[in-house]
C-alpha cells in the first residue's frame, strides 16, 4: 500500500517576506534547512502574474537504450514528455510560469539538436493529491511526485502514474508503467546548477539519463 506524509488541508501559497511557499510545505523544516539558500531561494521564488522564470544551459550528456529510444518515440502521442535525441553539449532553455487555472506551475524545456528543429518539452506541476505534487504531461497522463533532499540536493521521484478520464482518475499498474523517473536539482554554485533526469524501468533497465546545466537568468 502507498505510504504517504500528512498534508496540510491547504498549502500555503506565499508569503510577502518568504516568498512561494509550495515547494517548502511538501518538505519538513529540518530538510527544507539543509538545502543550500541558493536552491531554496530558486524554488521560493514567485511567479504571480505575468512572471517568469528563465534559466539557460546545456545538456552535457544524454543516454537511450533501445527500449528507452521506443518509449519516447511512443510518448511523442501525448506531446513527447521525454528526449528524442541524445545528442550531447546542445544549449537548452527551461521557462517557468505559473498556471493560473490550477494555481500551478507550467515548465517549458527547449532543446536544440544538432540538426532539426529544437524539441520543446511541456509540463504542468499541480500541488495536489495524495503526495501533494502532481505533473501532467499531456494526453490525460500525469505522475504523482515525492519530494525528498539528499546530499544537499532537491529530489523529485515518481510514485505513481494515472491517467484522467474525464473526471475520474485511474491508477496506472506497476507492469503498465514507464519505469520510476527521478529528477535531481543540485546547486554547483550560486548561479549553477545541475539537472539529472533518471527513468529506469525494473525489466529494460536505464531507459533514459539526462545531465544538463543550467544558470539563473534575469526574469
Amino acid at each position: 500500500m502507498l505510504k504517504t506524509r500528512a498534508l496540510p488541508a491547504r498549502l500555503p501559497t506565499s508569503d510577502s517576506a518568504l516568498g512561494d511557499l509550495r515547494f517548502r510545505a511538501l518538505l519538513s523544516a529540518e530538510s527544507w534547512a539543509s538545502l543550500p539558500p541558493v536552491v531554496r531561494q530558486r524554488f521560493s521564488k514567485r511567479l504571480a502574474g505575468t512572471g517568469s522564470v528563465v534559466y539557460k544551459g546545456e545538456v552535457i550528456h544524454t543516454h537511450m537504450n533501445r527500449a528507452g529510444m521506443l518509449l519516447a518515440q511512443l510518448t511523442r502521442l501525448i506531446g513527447g514528455p521525454l528526449p528524442l535525441s541524445r545528442d550531447d553539449h546542445v544549449s537548452a532553455i527551461v521557462t517557468v510560469t505559473e498556471d493560473p487555472e490550477t494555481h500551478g506551475q507550467f515548465w517549458s524545456r527547449h532543446y536544440n539538436r544538432h540538426s532539426g528543429f529544437p524539441q520543446v518539452i511541456h509540463s504542468s506541476k499541480r500541488f495536489q493529491g495524495s503526495t501533494g505534487l502532481e505533473e501532467y504531461v499531456g494526453g490525460g497522463i500525469g505522475m504523482a511526485l515525492r519530494i525528498d533532499v539528499e546530499a544537499g540536493a532537491l529530489v523529485f521521484r515518481s510514485a505513481y502514474y494515472f491517467l484522467m478520464l474525464g473526471k475520474r482518475r485511474l491508477h496506472l499498474p506497476r507492469w503498465l508503467s514507464p519505469g520510476d523517473l527521478t529528477v535531481t536539482h543540485r546547486a554547483i554554485d550560486a548561479g549553477q546548477f545541475e539537472f539529472i533526469l533518471h527513468l529506469e524501468h525494473p525489466v529494460f533497465g536505464i531507459l533514459v539519463h539526462q545531465l544538463a546545466v543550467f544558470r539563473d537568468t534575469s526574469s
